[in-house]
């Protein structure tokens, strides 16, 4: 039996010369050995990837080493947006079993049934309590990796994000031990006592009612909800809200599609959000981020720095209720690049949330080309979406 302490350390430094920095991250880790360790670094230490993984393993006693590159990184109340930085989440867990993988583009094409995933991993369900995944945005079908991986692994839970790096660039980088890969993906299986609780914001508020899709085009764009035209239904919702609303709708107008039909009733937490891409003139049709289905449910969204601080904010306070007297062991955060300053207009907004409404808490994390988590029970990519693993017993984890 295993009688060490659960433990957890974040550690975070921002430095021109990556020695330097690497330096001050293993310093505040201090001698404490670790299970895990989650390390995201900047695009800017590119070169020196290779010797900052290893140098961590060696210093940490080589624990399994999983992350990825970012266009910016976070630790504990900070976000450090196209800086040279460093962040680092070790964790100590008494009793989990902690099951590497590495994912490619190959496998992604060839798995197709839930058993082809479940032997290539190696990874019975009964020994999964839950995943973290970092992937590669350029060279790997995401939406479709998370789609095979959730049917092979249903009612596990799944948050992660896609790396994110120079955007000129258009590459990235995932890490696993002490390699480095510029395409595909690393993930975690996370089983015996410990899982992770949840929390995905799409930042987004409900506006006017939930419909219903009564007609597809052949390319795909929704010709009529509720039977009709589907313009004219985005019009009269627009036209139903309050000037105010009206003026902060304008830009930031999304569309949500229910992700699980057979609930009673749809709010907040019940959608996937998708762009609203377009209008056909001449048929009123709206094209979406997305490919709906007749039958589906759809609601109009609105997403500003309003709404996604108070999304944020409600999700935090929930968990805090629901968790009781438990403490989160720590916290892994992947929040869209989207979000951070050029939401906010002031820097750390999704950190210092999680400190404030959770207390001090061990937290590691990036800025993501995409955001992985669940809504409902399966598990979906994201965008301006804030999604934050917390480390929790695996009794404290429905």
């Amino acid at each position: 039996m295993d009688h060490r302490t659960p433990f957890a350390t974040g550690a975070i430094a921002i430095d021109e010369d990556w020695e330097q920095a690497l330096q001050q991250v293993l310093d505040q880790l201090g001698t404490q050995s670790a299970d895990l360790v989650f390390l995201f670094a900047n695009y800017e230490y590119t070169p020196h990837f290779s010797q900052i993984l290893r140098r961590v393993r060696e210093t940490l006693g080589s624990p399994l080493l999983l992350g990825c590159s970012g266009q910016g990184v976070i630790g504990d109340d900070q976000e450090l947006e196209d800086l040279p930085a460093l962040s680092l989440l070790a964790l100590t867990l008494p009793g989990a079993t902690l099951k590497p993988v590495r994912l490619t583009q190959e496998m992604v094409e060839d798995l197709t049934t839930p058993n082809d995933w479940r032997t290539a991993l190696a990874c019975p369900p009964e020994e999964v309590n839950s995943w973290l995944l970092f992937a590669d945005p350029f060279q790997m079908d995401c939406e479709r990796l998370i789609e095979r991986m959730g049917k092979a692994y249903p009612g596990k839970q799944m948050l992660g994000g896609l790396a994110s790096g120079d955007s000129e660039d258009r590459r990235t980088y995932v890490f696993l031990n002490d390699e480095v890969y510029d395409e595909g993906g690393v993930a975690l299986a996370l089983g015996g006592t410990y899982s992770i609780l949840p929390l995905v914001s799409q930042g987004c508020e409900p506006i006017g009612e939930a419909w219903t899709i009564t007609k597809i085009q052949d390319n795909g764009l929704i010709a009529t909800i509720s039977n009709r035209p589907a313009y004219d239904l985005l019009i009269d919702t627009f036209e139903s809200l309050s000037p105010t609303l009206q003026r902060r709708v304008q830009r930031n107008l999304l569309v949500g599609l229910a992700a699980d039909e057979y609930q009673d009733t749809f709010t907040r937490g019940s959608f996937l959000i998708r762009q609203l891409l377009g209008v056909e003139k001449r048929t009123g049709a709206l094209a979406i981020g997305a490919l709906p289905r007749v039958g589906q449910t759809l609601q109009f969204q609105m997403r500003d720095a309003a709404t996604a601080d108070m999304d944020l904010r409600t999700l935090l306070t929930q968990a805090r209720q629901e968790l009781g007297q438990i403490q989160p062991l720590a916290g892994l955060l992947c929040t869209c690049n989207g979000r951070g300053m050029s939401m906010f207009s002031a820097p750390n907004h999704d950190a210092e949330l999680v400190e404030d409404l959770l207390g001090p808490l061990p937290l590691a994390g990036l800025f993501c080309n995409g955001e992985i988590g669940p809504v409902g029970k399966r598990p979906f990519l994201h965008g301006f979406t804030a999604s934050l693993a917390l480390f929790v017993p695996v009794h404290a984890s429905i």
